[in-house]
């Protein structure tokens, strides 16, 4: 038996200026996460290997490449504290991929970082799942695969289309395989593609705590919070409040969740009246511990690995940093804690000492007038409906006491500028008050039945305790009048209602980005979407609900996929029988004439067929007459001879298109 041959030394350069073209296709979206010096070294390496190669220069000593080694270590631990993780350990391969090139010189070492490119494509899921994505990285992977191709053909590499074409088959001949794996794996439940000390940036969205200005930061923010699908007509447009953290710890100027509450499991009393709404979300990752639902989830039914807490907010055991799809069923008709116990009372009207004297006389004012608290309520709503108080984007800064400020000086905020005003007063006044966040409102996807919840729709309100109605949603921005809303909020806020008014161009591009969005719900839903709740209500339409089931139809879809692959292998491995060859040839000649108008009728022979090309075109006289007689040959005769093949194959490619 002959030993198999090894890669030989020689590297053609055009292999290698096609493998630096892949690798800087593969290392370019992670060159916006990386530090500006390490993009300009990677591409810096990659340029010097492309000019050693066409110049014939020298690869650098070994002394010099472990230099450039320990610098890389040092340049990465400089910049994130460490050389593992994420981000990290990214960068480190980034740059050690790009290293190994100075002493690459086999196609060995080819194979080394053709393999590595493989692995770092992998490692972009860490950061995106999206379906552009995974069309870069499809294109991606036939790229690199046709390197493979050119790394293994003996000789001069082939023709760029060619090797794109070849890898392009190879892949797809592995897409069924791969189709098999997905939906028949065991899914593992949580995030695959994520790390949890490094698990990606932070997204956009509300936070632990809320100080004016943090949500008017928010409003000009397009990217999505949620999607919502509701089983049937969605609520009225006033009830379509997005419950998310409250807080009623004030400092004098921000307001916090309590520890107390953190700490507390006991379930709110609820009075739910009423049939709920049921819907669905897709929560975007925003890397808190709380889910949205809509004002008021029921108790009773609440998504797995959450609970209720006493502020009515779902909070979760771990942070969100997956895209998470949630059935909810709400109440919009209930009355929250009918009874408030004396410690929440005592808490809920606390101000801190000394904080914001001017609202504090004004709130306890309308309490010496004789007011209730029903009637406190309404004169702070009237105050601000009333009185100049007007809404932006652009709020003046705000000092100590922020609430005295806002009411008696700039009378000019946003949402949480009026919740944490109004809130000051009602607590000055003796009302029981606490402060919401979350989302108001939402947006209808033109095509897919679904709803879109952006960060722009963030949002903060009030809640009161009023006796026998227990806690009361008040919703001071309201009453800002649209006359007194600056143009700038007023064109966040405008939503589908300036759409109704957008031109022909604004127009299509708006229905183009909602059948984008329609797409990627799609995705997330079918495909990330796609867990161990899903495959198993899935896989259950087929019979196979088992596990053990599901393992025997994995182990027979692998059988049957080695077999074909198999049964292909060695039908390529068999050479061709002689006639088959003539055959195959002498259609390819046949192929090329009926390009020129020459079509061999079915009732036509092969020499009656070229007599009648060569009487209409005499210069293919020579050519055709070594095709027939080489056919007739091969093709009748038995003979076997590979010097009459080559004849008759040169002969083939001399007929032109006349």
């Amino acid at each position: 038996m002959l030993p198999r041959p090894a890669l030989t030394d020689y590297l053609p350069h055009r292999t290698l200026l096609r493998l630096l073209a892949v690798l800087l296709v593969v290392i370019a979206p992670h060159l916006w996460r990386l530090p500006w010096w390490e993009g300009a070294a990677v591409v810096s390496l990659v340029v010097w290997r492309g000019l050693a190669s066409s110049r014939q220069w020298g690869l650098p000593p070994r002394f010099l490449k472990l230099m450039l080694a320990i610098a890389a270590f040092i340049g990465v631990y400089s910049v994130f504290g460490r050389v593992t993780g994420q981000n990290a350990g990214i960068a480190l391969l980034v740059l050690m991929l790009a290293l190994k090139l100075t002493e690459m010189r086999s196609r060995r070492d080819v194979m080394v970082v053709v393999f590595l490119m493989y692995f770092l494509l992998a490692t972009h899921f860490l950061y995106s799942q999206e379906m552009w994505t995974i069309a870069y990285l499809f294109m991606s992977v036939i790229a690199i695969t046709s390197v493979l191709v050119d790394v293994h053909h003996p000789g001069e590499p082939l023709p760029l289309r060619t090797s794109l074409r070849l890898g392009g088959r190879l892949i797809l001949h592995s897409l069924p395989l791969m189709v098999l794996f997905f939906v028949l794996f065991p899914r593992i439940p949580g995030p695959i593609w994520g790390l949890p000390a490094d698990a990606g940036p932070t997204r956009s969205g509300l936070s632990d705590s809320m100080t004016p200005g943090d949500i008017s930061s928010l409003i000009l923010s397009s990217e999505i919070a949620f999607r919502v699908r509701f089983e049937g007509a969605p609520p009225p447009k006033k009830l379509l409040y997005w419950r998310g953290p409250v807080f009623r710890e004030f400092n004098g100027r921000s307001w916090n969740q309590s520890t107390q509450d953190l700490m507390d499991r006991t379930w709110p009393v609820a009075e739910l009246s009423g049939e709920p709404t049921r819907y669905e979300i897709t929560l975007e990752p925003m890397r808190n511990r709380w889910l949205f639902a809509l004002d008021l989830p029921d108790p009773r039914q609440l998504p797995m690995q959450s609970r209720i807490d006493r502020m009515a907010t779902v909070v979760v055991d771990a942070p969100v940093i997956e895209r998470r799809l949630i059935r909810w069923a709400s109440f919009t008709s209930y009355v929250l804690e009918p009874e408030l116990r004396p410690r929440d009372r005592e808490r809920d009207t606390r101000l801190p000492p000394g904080s914001n004297p001017r609202a504090t006389a004004l709130a306890q004012s309308w309490r010496t007038q004789g007011m209730g608290d029903a009637q406190i309520v309404d004169a702070a709503l009237t105050m601000f409906r009333e009185q100049p108080f007007y809404y932006t984007l652009e709020p003046p800064r705000l000092g100590t006491h922020s609430a005295d400020e806002f009411i008696f000086d700039t009378r000019r905020g946003f949402c949480e500028h009026y919740s944490s005003a109004f809130a000051v007063l009602m607590r000055a006044a003796g009302v029981p008050t606490r402060v919401v966040t979350g989302y108001q409102g939402m947006e209808a996807n033109a095509y897919g039945g679904y709803y879109l919840v952006r960060q722009s729709d963030a949002h903060a309100w009030n809640e009161v305790w009023l006796e026998g109605r227990g806690w009361v949603r008040v919703d001071p921005t309201s009453m800002i009048p649209p006359s007194r809303i600056e143009s700038s909020a007023l064109e966040a806020m405008a939503g589908n209602e300036a759409r109704d008014r957008l031109g022909s161009l604004e127009r299509a591009k708006y229905l183009l980005e909602a059948r984008w969005d329609w797409a990627n719900a799609r995705w997330n839903e079918w495909v990330l979407g796609y867990g161990p709740e899903m495959q198993k209500e899935f896989l259950s339409r087929f019979g196979i609900e088992r596990q053990r089931q599901m393992l025997l139809v994995l182990t027979a879809g692998i059988t049957l996929a080695l077999l074909l692959v198999g049964w292909v292998a060695i039908r390529r491995a068999i050479p061709p029988r002689v006639t088959e060859r003539a055959l195959l040839l002498w259609r390819a000649a046949a192929k090329r004439l009926a390009k020129s108008g020459y079509v061999q009728r079915p009732d036509e022979g092969p020499r009656d067929f070229v007599d009648r090309v060569v009487s209409r075109e005499p210069g293919l006289f020579e050519p055709l007459h070594t095709v027939l007689d080489a056919y007739l040959r091969l093709r009748y005769s038995g003979e076997q001879s590979p010097t009459l093949e080559h004849e008759f194959a040169a002969a083939v490619k001399r007929i032109r298109r006349v």
